[in-house]
C-alpha cells in the first residue's frame, strides 16, 4: 500500500518542485493500491506541488442528451476515474465548456482556467496555451500512450493546408433555460487527419520519448514521465507538420 508520503517522496525524485503548475494524466490503477484511494493520490500531488503550486486535469464529459453541469456532469470515461473524484473534491474550479471542461485547483487556478473560448476549446486562448505560457509541465502517470491533450493544442498550430473539423451540439443552461448549442473545432475525436495504424498521439509522444527529454522515474508501482509543456509542444508542431501533411 502506498502512502502519501511515500508517493510524495517518488514525485520529488521525478523532480517535481514545489510551485510547480502540473497538468496530470494518471491511471489510479497502474499506481497502484494506495492509502486513501484516488483521494491520497491527489493528496501526494498537492504535497509535491505545494500550496504555490496548480494541479490542472482535463474532464471532458460525456455526451449522453442530458443538461450538462460543469460541476456535476460526470468526466468523460476515457479520462480515468482520478479525473471524477478531482472534479468533486471542494475547491477545484471548472470551465463550462461540454466538450472541453477543464478542472484545476490550487495557487494559479483562476488564472490557469480563465475564460475558455467555446469554439476550438483546445486552441489559442484555452487552458493549454495558459499551461504553456506559465512554463508549467506534463505528468504522466501510467496513462496510455495517446493521452497527452496538450497534443491538441499542437494540432492548431501544426502547419498543414488542411485540418479536418466536426461541429458538435450539447444541450447546455442559457440565460432563459436549458439550451442547444453548437460547439465547432478541430476533429479532436478522430484525428484532423486521415492516418493509417495507431493513434499519432501515440507515435507522436514515442517519438519524443526518444529524444531522451523527459523525466522517467517510478511513481507507485507505474513509470512516470514529467514533460516540459513548452518543449512538448513545439516538438508535436513539428512532428505533425513533417508526417501528418503527406
Amino acid at each position: 500500500m502506498h502512502t502519501i508520503a511515500t508517493l510524495t517522496s517518488d514525485l520529488r525524485a521525478l523532480d517535481v518542485h514545489p510551485g510547480d503548475t502540473l497538468m496530470v494524466h494518471a491511471s489510479l490503477r497502474r499506481v497502484g493500491p494506495v492509502e486513501g484511494g484516488a483521494d491520497g493520490l491527489i493528496d501526494a500531488l498537492e504535497a509535491a506541488v505545494s500550496e504555490r503550486g496548480t494541479l490542472m486535469m482535463v474532464l471532458g464529459s460525456h455526451d449522453d442528451g442530458a443538461l450538462f453541469d460543469p460541476l456535476r456532469t460526470p468526466p468523460s470515461h476515457e479520462v480515468g476515474a482520478l479525473a471524477g473524484v478531482f472534479l468533486r473534491r471542494p475547491g477545484t474550479l471548472v470551465t463550462d465548456n461540454p466538450e472541453g471542461r477543464f478542472a484545476a485547483r490550487g495557487h494559479d487556478a483562476a488564472a490557469l482556467l480563465g475564460e475558455q473560448p467555446w469554439h476550438d476549446y483546445f486552441g489559442p486562448g484555452s487552458p493549454l496555451e495558459r499551461l504553456v505560457e506559465r512554463d508549467g509541465r506534463v505528468l504522466r502517470l501510467g496513462a496510455d500512450d495517446e493521452t497527452t491533450t496538450l497534443m491538441h493544442y499542437a494540432e492548431y498550430l501544426a502547419p498543414l493546408p488542411a485540418k479536418r473539423r466536426v461541429a458538435r451540439e450539447r444541450l447546455v443552461q442559457g440565460p432563459s433555460g436549458p439550451e442547444r448549442r453548437v460547439i465547432t473545432c478541430l476533429d479532436d475525436e478522430h484525428g484532423i487527419v486521415d492516418w493509417s495504424g495507431e493513434d499519432y498521439f501515440a507515435d507522436c509522444l514515442r517519438a519524443y520519448r526518444a529524444t531522451g527529454r523527459m523525466r522517467q522515474g517510478r511513481v507507485g508501482d507505474t513509470l512516470a514521465e514529467l514533460i516540459e509543456a513548452r518543449d512538448v509542444l513545439q516538438f508535436s508542431v513539428d512532428w505533425m507538420g513533417a508526417n501528418l501533411g503527406s
